[in-house]
């Protein structure tokens, strides 16, 4: 499922030939999505669990998606399988006084994951070659050379233990007008509006540009891009929850030895 949306290193993205409605020929109702979702999380629990003891590894999860795209609701609903003792969400909002006397990869450092833990980055340092570039905020000269050094850290952290899922919530801009709209409908999902959404949903063609060069850019041998159709969110979270699944699986976290010889110990 993994090859289905994997963004091949060295290969330029066009979104518009990723449909956000994909469902994989599944239905919401159909008993194989549950079944699978159910054997994905269960998975998560005990590869964490190992994760956890081992504490040789690490996995961090980036979630990029424009607003309403559902990065919340994938957190909710694909980690509720995980042991919050081992996990942690860091949400990235806009830089502070003090991040911003920094380079700009110095308040992301500080969140990664140490070994033995899952953190999920809730937007992440791609909000420097995204935001920063549709609404102007450094030159090009400045966020023209931030696609390399995003490589070089991410190599950083592989390199150092640490493996990286990154997973784009692709939702088209119908689909966004629904879920903005549900929420000033909703009494409930109101004080999730901020007037900015509107503003930043008229840059829809810029946001979609410049997603596809950070997609293309800094999709790598060892932190590779997955575009996750994002229309349907039960479809979603299934795929998902599979590759978080598949991705602790691959890093093969082992149970760590007895410090002595259990058989000769004693308990009165």
């Amino acid at each position: 499922m993994g090859k289905d949306t994997l963004v091949k290193p060295g290969t330029r993205v066009r979104l518009a030939n990723h449909d956000p409605d994909e469902n994989g020929g599944l239905a919401k109702d159909d008993p194989e999505v549950e079944k699978r979702l159910g054997a994905a999380r269960e998975r998560m629990g005990d590869l964490q669990a190992r994760l956890y003891a081992e504490s040789k590894q690490a996995l961090l999860i980036v979630l990029q998606a424009m607003d309403a795209g559902g990065k919340d609701g994938t957190i909710r609903h694909v980690m509720r399988g995980v042991n919050p003792q081992g996990c942690s969400v860091t949400s990235f909002k806009a830089p502070t006084t003090e991040e911003l006397a920094h380079d700009f990869l110095w308040r992301i450092h500080q969140y990664v994951p140490a070994k033995g833990l899952i953190t999920v980055f809730n937007r992440s340092h791609y909000e420097d070659v995204l935001i920063a570039r549709v609404r102007k905020l450094v030159p090009k000269s400045v966020w023209g050379k931030r696609y390399a050094q995003i490589n070089a850290f991410e190599r950083l952290l592989t390199e150092s233990g640490t493996r990286i899922l990154k997973l784009y919530l692709h939702i088209s801009e119908d689909e966004q007008k629904r879920r903005l709209q549900a929420r000033l409908s909703n009494p409930h999902k109101g004080w999730k509006f901020n007037p900015q959404d509107l503003k930043e949903r008229e840059a829809w063609d810029r946001y979609m540009a410049v997603y596809e060069d950070a997609l293309s850019k800094c999709s790598t041998a060892y932190a590779p891009w997955h575009i996750i159709p994002a229309n349907r969110k039960w479809y979603r979270n299934l795929l998902v929850a599979e590759l978080v699944a598949d991705t602790l699986e691959g890093m093969d976290p082992k149970w760590p030895e007895p410090v002595c010889d259990l058989s000769e110990v004693t308990i009165e």
